[in-house]
């Protein structure tokens, strides 16, 4: 199938935020007209972050800030991603879970029991609220042998201001204390982010593209999943990083405008 017949058969659009849809605090060029133009060809999207330290509700609210009222139904993290996938392995299990007050409230909401004994699961979120007890205790749980589950590998996270350490720091931690990394990473880019993405939208596999503007982790799902991906320049990527980079999009526009541009001529 070519690029274009892929792209054309979308039905499902998974959308990156930071550097994707908006940066910092203003929407970016072309943002709520791509927005616009899948709803009057009446296509589904989805909003789709690793950060999991906030809740759903958070994005969603941000976003509507910005200019686009947003259901948190149309929000996806990694967290949710995580609580959903254990759902299917044993639900109501006992989880003991290092992440913020957001993550502990999503693994509630799912049903889960949270505890800091005997848990049937670990869980490893991006923790702002971090401790040196959390670590060791969750050191201790992956000694003993306890499934443990990250929900996405990033190593830093971009603020205003710079970088701030994210979740593969902690996991780099777990690591090199306990020589165990985690059974299973749940976040961009791997498969089961897009797993619970197509079952959220009710759509298959196959019909669902990646937007967003990192190479590494929103272009790398189309070959962890096999979805079509669009790079859009308008974050992190520049063009010349694509000149050396393992993973290549399927497409590339400047900017959202640019995509909506294309769907309108094309789809």
């Amino acid at each position: 199938m070519s690029d274009i017949e892929k792209l054309s058969k979308v039905r499902g659009f998974l959308l990156d935020m930071d550097g994707t849809f908006y940066l910092s605090d203003r929407l970016l060029e072309g943002a709520l007209r791509f927005i616009d133009l899948l709803r009057a060809q009446k296509k589904e999207f989805l909003f789709l972050t690793n950060n999991s330290s906030k809740h759903r509700r958070q994005y969603a609210e941000k976003i509507t800030r910005l200019g686009l009222p947003l259901p948190e139904e149309l929000v996806l993290t990694s967290g949710e991603a995580t609580a959903l996938h254990l759902q299917g392995q044993k639900p109501g299990a006992k989880v003991f879970v290092v992440g913020t007050p957001s993550l502990e409230e999503e693994f509630r909401l799912h049903g889960f029991q949270l505890v800091d004994k005997n848990p049937d699961f670990i869980v490893l979120g991006f923790d702002t609220t971090l401790t040196y007890q959390k670590l060791w205790m969750l050191c201790d749980f992956a000694r003993a042998g306890v499934p443990y589950i990250a929900t996405h590998p990033d190593f830093n996270c971009p603020t205003e201001t710079g970088w701030m350490p994210d979740i593969g720091a902690m996991i780099a931690f777990v690591k090199a204390a306990t020589g165990r990394e985690p059974d299973l990473v749940v976040g961009k880019p791997n498969r089961l982010i897009v797993d619970a993405a197509a079952a959220k939208l009710n759509l298959p596999v196959e019909r669902l593209a990646m937007i967003g503007d990192r190479l590494y982790t929103d272009i790398a799902l189309g070959q962890s999943s096999g979805i079509a991906t669009i790079l859009v320049l308008s974050g992190e990527t520049k063009i010349e990083d694509l000149k050396d980079s393992p993973f290549q999009p399927n497409y590339t526009f400047q900017h959202l405008g640019g995509v909506a541009d294309w769907l309108e001529e094309n789809a």
